[in-house]
């Protein structure tokens, strides 16, 4: 056998669960290790140790997609250069001996994010044919890393929709576990891809819901970070006072070295200029498995008891219950005062004047520079199409017009809801807060505004701009995923990434879906 045929034996291997050793001495070996996804650290252990190549990684990836995608509906663009771009790095680093930090990692990017050569339509007619002429900010700084964009993933048109992910370029997709199932929305493209194992690490946004949501239903990490941490610029928006991209993977470890190379200034998003100083040397420094021992962990019981699931709820219990055994002291529960009151009146929908900016700064086309323009192309869908039309005629506060909306950090209700959290925390010296993503599991997808129910990360996070990550706690009993979520001061990324990590080593709750080739009839 060819070295280049074992290596190859080798990947393919690796996707089914199997490692593979080269014995120079006689027949190749197998042993099972249970290790059916793949993470950074692994792929450059392989790297190192000259197991496979990157051209060789993406070729597996792109055979997968190909194998799968037309199960879950999840994958809208394949990046021709890609497999150009991974003999490129496999290049550099067969001259260098070195990998950079993401170096021939293969990475699904969400279709709002401008890639260079690459369309981005937001899963809009309007925006069918835009290619982006260059990288966003945070797209370049991961090519720097040695990412690959592998991929554009299907979203919910225009972020409109926490719900599901339905766009009028792709269509709908599916929740890897379970077909019939939503993978939430608006990033449930890139949530059911890296799922299902069409890539390493994944790029979503989120507004309200979007990052964590489709994290929650598809057993992923999630990190909506705080709010001018990262840069939004050259991304399609939904509200841009609301609006974070951050990553969505497997696993903590590869979150937080995807966050660790997209975190900070931006001179084309201003907001981030709040984050100068506030950014410490490296993030993986804080993935210690022991971090849970002492910390302080409050249960925001407003909404764990709300009409919550019984499955979830119970998966919610044990999640506190192993908090508890890994070495934290859960106070339980946790009581915000007048928070009923202070999560009212948040929203804000600048979308007209948000989005009318890009077309302007990005887009340059004459024929499409305002909603009304978009409208008049249409859409495929009757949901988006009524968020559209809803958008177009109000851009104040939803429910009292009468309240400005102010900036994302001067917004004075925003502030006075941040500051009651944190003074709770304080007094109680909490090291975060937690609760359930969702209290209910995902909906079917042809009942999914009425089965629409328990979505919590849309409450407090995006509008206090605060941190806050989720984790798969564990699976109902049609094999549904959940997740819980770990609420924490602004800037507190340090603190959070130790407290998920060490939730998710003590733990494992993650299980790789069992997808299967769908086949023509």
């Amino acid at each position: 056998m060819t070295r280049f045929k074992f290596a190859c034996l080798c990947l393919t291997l690796l996707f089914l669960g199997y490692s593979c050793k080269e014995d120079k001495s006689g027949p190749q070996e197998t042993s099972s290790l249970n290790l059916p996804e793949l993470t950074i650290s692994e792929i450059h252990t392989a790297y190192t140790n000259r197991d496979y190549t990157s051209k060789q990684l993406v070729e597996a990836y792109l055979q997968r997609i190909e194998d799968f995608d037309d199960a879950t509906n999840a994958i809208t663009t394949i990046n021709p250069e890609a497999l150009a771009i991974a003999e490129q790095l496999d290049s550099e680093f067969q001259k260098t001996g070195s990998l950079r930090p993401l170096h021939g990692i293969p990475l699904i990017v969400k279709d709002n994010i401008n890639t260079e050569g690459l369309p981005t339509t937001a899963g809009s007619l309007a925006l069918k044919d835009y290619i982006a002429q260059e990288d966003a900010f945070i797209i370049k700084k991961l090519v720097e890393a040695g990412a690959i964009v592998l991929a554009k993933s299907n979203m919910a048109e225009w972020a409109f929709s926490p719900m599901h992910s339905k766009s009028s370029t792709a269509g709908t997709t599916r929740n890897p576990y379970n077909l019939e199932y939503v993978p939430a929305g608006s990033s449930g493209g890139t949530g059911a891809s890296i799922a299902a194992n069409f890539g390493t690490i994944g790029l979503g946004t989120d507004t309200g819901n979007s990052i964590r949501g489709p994290s929650s239903h598809n057993a992923l990490v999630g990190f909506r970070t705080t709010l001018g941490l990262v840069s939004r610029s050259a991304i399609v928006p939904l509200y841009l006072r609301n609006d974070v991209v951050g990553p969505m993977c497997r696993t903590v470890e590869d979150a937080t070295k995807v966050l660790e190379v997209i975190a900070g200034y931006d001179p084309d998003d201003q907001l981030t200029a709040h984050s100068k100083g506030k950014i410490p040397e490296n993030y993986t420094q804080f993935l210690n498995k022991d971090a849970l021992t002492g910390a302080r962990i409050g249960v925001l019981r407003e909404l764990s008891d709300a009409d919550t699931a019984p499955e979830v709820k119970a998966l919610f219990e044990k999640s506190l219950s192993e908090l508890d055994s890994l070495g934290a002291t859960v106070v339980d529960p946790v009581v915000i005062p007048d928070f009923a009151i202070l999560k009212e009146n948040q929203w804000c929908a600048p979308f007209r004047e948000d989005v009318e900016r890009f077309l302007k700064n990005y887009v340059k086309n004459d024929s499409l520079q305002t909603i009304e323009d978009i409208i008049e192309v249409g859409s495929n869908s009757d949901f988006a199409r009524e968020r559209l039309l809803r958008n177009a005629a109000h851009t104040g506060r939803w429910e009292n017009s009468e309240i400005p909306c102010l900036g994302a950090y001067s917004d004075v209700r925003r502030v006075a809801f941040r500051e009651a959290i944190e003074q709770v925390m304080d007094s109680l010296e909490l090291d975060a807060i937690v609760y359930p993503s969702w209290n209910n599991p995902p909906a079917r997808i042809d009942h999914f505004q009425e089965e629409y129910k328990g979505d919590n990360s849309q409450i407090i996070s995006p509008h206090t701009g605060q941190p806050a990550f989720t984790v798969p706690m564990g699976f109902t009993s049609k094999n549904l995923p959940a997740g819980i979520q770990f609420l924490g001061r602004m800037y507190d990324e340090p603190v959070l990434i130790g407290l998920t990590y060490a939730y998710e080593q003590g733990t494992k709750h993650r299980i790789a879906p069992n997808l299967k080739k769908v086949t023509a009839k």
